[in-house]
């Protein structure tokens, strides 16, 4: 009974959501997320949902933790003292990028510094080449040398990439012994352990972010063990990871790269869990929480993932201008527009949304904390979405004259009032998601008019049926605790771990009994990292191969069943990489070769189950008690919306907008051309009303 209780823990940019699930209920709460200290947001909201059900912290049988703490950490460049050992000749293959211009006119380009200075990255002679063969032995005595000098730099943590070593890993590990010997104190990384993947840029630089962060994580995840221990909640904390799993909080320490973006990957598993519930094979993952918003294609039922994402781009929406992390990751676009978000106006006279935030501390200025310059939230407030005596459960009490002197001051320099800045504002930052949405489609092949929109985080609900309209999806869904709604995904998400190796290899020289024994061992490698979370839980193995036309810079996934893993052969892998291509581009290339870069096995426990919902027939049409007046973007008005308690609906009542449904964490909008009716799971099921 006790392994039944279980919380989860989203630490957002200006939010830190905790749910708390026991017998089948659920209590839930959004605190301030605390900067200087995320551990005390967390134990302060897991006392509250103790509170609220009735228990005490030692009664949780598991935690399981997502945090943006590996990404900040990242993007505001406030990691650790650290190195990177490399191959004589590479030592700035960092720096140098892969020498693409993501921005191919701009005389003035700014490419994002190395996370690592000059001085800090050392070489060794040493060299292998590219099918594993040594061809230059590493000293062991030059390492030693190289270590002794090191010890006075104080590095606190050393990043080991060295060419090839994805397929020869035995001179990094020689150096990480030297180093052990040497600098016992000093964290290593290996390359051939945080990414065993080709491409030396995008390995080294996720090898060295690995390092980067792996003191600060280890020592945030040490004191929030033992202050969740101190409080009495002494039970096994687990942490998602951006591949949509969990992983052990040893692994997660080991291994903090895996850590970036793990509350979005949660987002995307709640969404696909909602999709499953209700027999959706294309839905939209849209999570919008206090300073980012995150956009995910989920295609029968099962998000869609990738090999490499990028971190702190120096051009927010500009693909190439960040520093590439090479590891298993849900694919999904990342704004910078949240309730949060700044907005100011140009030197064009138009108004700008982020991606600068003002967070939680002070937080945008109707919360009454020092800010005064105008947020998305401030202009949900004077647009009459939010309820300013009932934000956030009434924890938060919201200013509303705040809000109207720091849009006024907004819109002065366009002659605009408060409420038309408020609406510029909205407009602006309803379309820069729904422009990302639109690319993000594109560049999948997709088209979103037939999807479904699956809304949640705080300030979701607030714009999707905007969105909505602006996109032409004709439904939405807004799930049970859509505000926190990341956190209720780590509750749904798998124990897995996914484990890489590039090996090249052309189908025109197959060798059947390598690949059979390298499945083999990446099956064996990512089932011991699920074990480390649960011993006894059947584990599966899902198997992807990475292929492609010889020549071609790129490659694409190829799945294949357990069968054609441990059976594998040539005529087989063709079909399967002909049928994949063929979808993605319509027809295939005769007479060129076809080669596999990277093998990667998924070890993975069940997903949680989600049941099937019966047909509800609507019922009972709803009139809220009160009204509020609501500005409509789509009618550029203001409208009297009637304003309905979520506890309230019964399955099958339904309400037409304009509506405002209310919640303690976020607030629903129905727009004037959609209406809306109660599931039985709870979640608001919003539908274009016919013409």
């Amino acid at each position: 009974m006790q392994h039944a209780i279980r919380l989860g823990v989203d630490i957002g940019g200006t939010f830190t959501d905790v749910v708390l699930e026991l017998a089948g209920a659920s209590h839930s709460t959004k605190v301030l997320t605390t900067y200087a200290a995320p551990e005390d947001a967390i134990i302060d909201g897991m006392h509250q949902v103790c509170a609220k059900a009735g228990i005490s912290p030692a009664q949780i049988g598991q935690i399981i933790h997502g945090t943006t703490l590996a990404t900040n950490a990242l993007i505001e460049r406030r990691g650790a003292r650290t190195a990177l050992i490399t191959t004589e000749g590479f030592r700035d293959v960092i720096e140098m990028r892969t020498e693409s211009r993501f921005e191919q006119y701009d005389l003035n380009l700014q490419l994002p510094e190395p996370l690592l200075a000059r001085q800090h990255r050392f070489t060794v002679t040493e060299r292998v080449d590219a099918q594993g063969a040594v061809l230059i032995p590493l000293d062991r005595e030059e390492v030693v040398a190289l270590a002794e000098d090191m010890a006075s730099y104080n590095f606190d943590s050393i990043a080991v990439g060295l060419i090839h070593a994805y397929l020869n890993p035995e001179h990094e590990r020689m150096i990480r012994d030297v180093l052990a010997e040497r600098l016992p104190g000093v964290m290593v990384s290996l390359s051939s352990e945080v990414s065993p993947q080709m491409r030396e840029y995008e390995r080294f630089n996720t090898t060295v972010a690995n390092a980067y962060i792996k003191p600060l994580m280890k020592t945030y995840l040490d004191r929030l063990k033992s202050r969740l221990a101190d409080e009495g909640a002494d039970c096994p904390v687990f942490l998602m990871h951006s591949g949509g799993g969990i992983i052990s909080l040893e692994n997660a320490a080991e291994f903090p790269v895996r850590l970036v973006e793990s509350g979005p990957a949660g987002g995307a598993v709640f969404a696909a869990h909602i999709a499953a519930r209700y027999g959706l094979d294309k839905i939209l993952s849209f999570d919008m929480g206090g300073t980012t918003a995150k956009i995910c294609l989920i295609k029968n039922q099962t998000p869609k993932t990738a090999r490499v994402f990028e971190v702190a781009r120096s051009y927010r929406f500009k693909k190439g201008s960040g520093m590439p992390i090479s590891i298993p990751v849900i694919d999904m676009v990342e704004i910078g527009a949240g309730g949060g978000s700044l907005a100011h106006v140009d030197s064009l006279r138009q108004i700008r949304v982020g991606p600068e935030s003002a967070g939680s501390e002070p937080g945008p200025a109707c919360y009454g904390r020092g800010g005064s310059r105008p947020a998305v939230t401030d202009a949900d407030l004077v647009l009459g979405r939010l309820d300013p005596d009932n934000f956030a459960g009434g924890s938060i009490r919201l200013h509303k004259g705040a809000s109207d002197t720091a849009l006024t001051a907004l819109g002065a320099p366009l002659d605009m009032d408060a409420l038309t800045a408020a609406y510029g504002l909205a407009e602006v930052v309803d379309e820069n998601m729904a422009n990302a949405a639109r690319v993000h489609a594109v560049e999948n092949g997709e088209d979103l008019a037939g999807y479904t929109m699956i809304a949640f985080g705080g300030a979701a609900p607030l714009h999707a049926g905007r969105l909505c309209e602006k996109l032409g999806v004709t439904r939405l869904l807004v799930p049970t605790g859509a505000g926190v709604g990341s956190a209720i995904g780590f509750l749904r998400a798998p124990f897995s771990f996914e484990a890489t190796r590039s090996v090249y290899m052309k189908l025109s020289a197959f060798d059947a009994a390598m690949v059979r024994d390298l499945l083999a061992a990446l099956a064996e490698e990512a089932t011991g990292f699920v074990r480390n979370c649960d011993a006894a839980a059947p584990i599966t193995a899902q198997y992807k191969v990475y292929m492609r036309y010889t020549g071609q810079g790129w490659e694409i996934p190829v799945s294949l069943c357990a069968d054609q893993a441990a059976n594998p052969d040539a005529v087989t892998f063709q079909a399967l990489f002909e049928a994949d291509y063929t979808a993605l581009f319509g027809r295939t290339v005769t007479g060129m070769d076809i080669e596999i870069t990277v093998w990667a096995v998924n070890a993975t426990t069940a997903s949680a189950t989600a049941a099937p919902l019966p047909v509800t027939p609507a019922g009972r049409a709803i009139t809220g008690h009160s009204t509020r007046a609501l500005f409509d973007p789509a009618l550029a008005k203001t409208v009297q919306a009637q304003i309905v308690p979520r506890a309230g609906l019964a399955p099958g009542d339904t309400v037409t907008g304009p509506a405002l449904i209310t919640e303690d964490e976020t607030t629903i909008v129905i727009p004037a051309s959609r209406h809306a009716i109660a599931r039985p799971d709870g979640s608001i099921d919003i539908t274009e009303i016919s013409a």
